[in-house]
């Protein structure tokens, strides 16, 4: 669990953003291994490559999945709480080198209909373009050129899945994953230097309660998306002259474990001014500036994310 730094002003928003961060626990990569990792993704010479299981990631929203994750928040009034979410996967992407064997579609027989329609679009065997981009047939999508030099930039779509139920029917991320790696066994084993700089995620963070209770507060009721890459091509960036990037990520260092801060983010039931009074201002300018972020990273990837279109109010058929 983040803990924020005592003796520093934190805004609300500083707070939500570093109380979800995972932290994955970190591993050096065998030097026999380095000279098989992918150039293009991998340019960089390095003494130590640093890397995380997917399976650790996921370890890091156990907790947060059974009792949510807590976020202590300042109220106008000086008064201080602790608001409760719970972590929803909301979208994945992931992206390796070479093509896994075929999936197939789920075809047992479900109690739950929306279930078997949730995997009915993540199937990666359906990723003829138009399907996985979240764009149909009728839309258009690739020309087989534009589509093959596609797959050589952003690798080979290993799994996929975009929820589309409401929040009321969706199972917390550690049990959507699990649900998720019987199908895509990688979610399981493979690792961040295996996986393409396109690879991602979306984390949908609905309110559960806040301690102390009893009060009724109109911008508690906000629900947050976070963005977060999963690959370790992003880890070669170098966050100190990174002024945005938080002081307890700039200060890290190798082998304390890998945290994966939002790089993007969509709210929901945003009212007031709980999330974006702090720090002069610049609270209201960065909400702005991570939806811009979101934006741009689904339309390179021409990607409809069902999540993202209904908290900024994009209504599509």
């Amino acid at each position: 669990m983040v803990v924020v730094e005592s003796g520093s002003m934190h805004s609300n928003l500083d707070c939500f953003l570093h109380c979800t961060t995972p932290v994955v626990p970190s591993q050096f990569l065998p030097k026999s291994e380095m000279r098989n990792l992918n150039r293009l993704w991998h340019p960089w010479e390095r003494e130590n490559v640093e890397y995380f299981r997917l399976s650790d990631l996921w370890n890091c929203y156990d907790e947060w999945s059974a009792y949510g994750a807590g976020v202590p928040i300042v109220l106008d009034s000086g008064e201080t709480l602790v608001q409760y979410y719970v972590p929803y996967l909301s979208a994945i992407q992931i992206f390796t080198s070479t093509p896994s064997p075929p999936i197939f579609r789920e075809d047992t027989d479900s109690a739950d209909g929306e279930t078997r329609d949730s995997y009915s679009e993540s199937c990666s065997d359906e990723s003829e373009l138009s399907r996985w981009d979240g764009c149909s047939s009728e839309e258009g999508g690739f020309e087989q050129e534009n589509l093959w030099q596609l797959n050589d930039r952003l690798g080979c779509l290993y799994c996929q899945y975009f929820e589309r139920s409401t929040p009321y029917g969706r199972v917390p991320l550690m049990d959507k994953i699990s649900e998720l790696a019987r199908r895509y066994p990688g979610l399981m084993s493979l690792k961040s230097v295996d996986l393409s700089p396109a690879s991602w995620m979306a984390v949908a963070w609905y309110p559960i309660y806040h301690i102390p209770m009893g009060k009724t507060i109109k911008d508690l009721s906000t629900c947050f998306l976070t963005y977060h890459t999963l690959s370790s091509s992003f880890q070669d960036m170098d966050h100190d002259d990174d002024m945005e990037a938080p002081e307890w990520i700039r200060k890290r260092k190798e082998g304390e474990g890998i945290p994966l801060p939002a790089f993007g983010l969509a709210t929901y039931k945003m009212q007031g001014s709980v999330w974006v009074s702090g720090r002069g201002g610049r609270d209201q300018d960065r909400v702005v500036s991570l939806l811009s972020v979101a934006d741009s990273w689904l339309k390179q990837l021409r990607v409809q994310h069902h999540d993202f279109n209904y908290f900024t109010g994009i209504r599509r058929g």
